[in-house]
């Protein structure tokens, strides 16, 4: 009896602990944003870090000292400054909420006067033997899933402080890909995106939110 009773006690806890992260913990189950809401294809979100005090902000388009196109993602320094939106695409078109282990395409919104005119969705770029990398940059494709789409999609997953990001693809059955968490790494002076053994951990905030709390403010 006693066995059971701290069995339920520490389920309740882990549970209780989940929900108040705000993290889905089943596969499929929606993915939340900061207000408790579930995240909506096709709308616009900052990926802001989970982490505070060095833990960065949120991620945005960069470019390379010796190379301006595409651009690579990176994570932007301080903790105050949200990036630039994003925008999620599910692998079906017909389901409009973002889900937990499910392929989706990641495309940054557009900002003006970019010198670059290739596309700002997220894609994995070939295997870097300079720094043994596989580096996450710009220049990806929505839709049209297959072989040649493959670095084009990703995954949100559940993590402990909030959610990771994860590349392993399952919108081709007979390929074989990479499967990896995304972390991040310091490079050419950037806080950059890459595949790695553990994810940084994110949670996502609504932009129109953001940007009615600005005007609020300023009036």
């Amino acid at each position: 009896m006693k066995t059971t009773t701290v069995l339920v006690l520490f389920l309740f806890a882990f549970t209780t602990k989940s929900y108040f992260f705000g993290v889905a913990n089943a596969k499929n189950e929606p993915v939340l944003d900061t207000d408790g809401d579930e995240l909506r294809a096709g709308e616009q979100y900052y990926v802001v870090s989970a982490i505070w005090g060095g833990g960065g902000g949120g991620l945005a388009l960069g470019r390379l000292t010796n190379q301006q196109c595409p651009e690579i993602v990176v994570q932007r320094r301080s903790d105050l400054d949200n990036g630039i939106p994003v925008v999620f695409y599910n692998l079906d078109s017909n389901d409009d909420t973002v889900r937990v282990s499910t392929d989706l395409n990641v495309e940054f919104v557009p900002i003006r006067d970019r010198l670059c005119l290739t596309s700002t969705v997220w894609k994995v770029d070939n295997y870097d033997t300079s720094t043994g990398k596989w580096w996450v940059t710009t220049d990806g494709v929505i839709g049209n899933p297959g072989p040649h789409t493959l670095q084009s999609w990703f995954k949100i997953e559940s993590g402990n402080l909030g959610y990771k990001f994860n590349f392993c693809p399952s919108v081709c059955e007979s390929c074989i890909t990479l499967c990896s968490d995304i972390g991040r790494y310091g490079n050419d002076g950037q806080m950059r995106l890459a595949l790695a053994e553990s994810g940084w951990p994110f949670v996502f905030k609504k932009a129109s939110s953001n940007i009615k709390q600005v005007v609020n403010a300023k009036h």
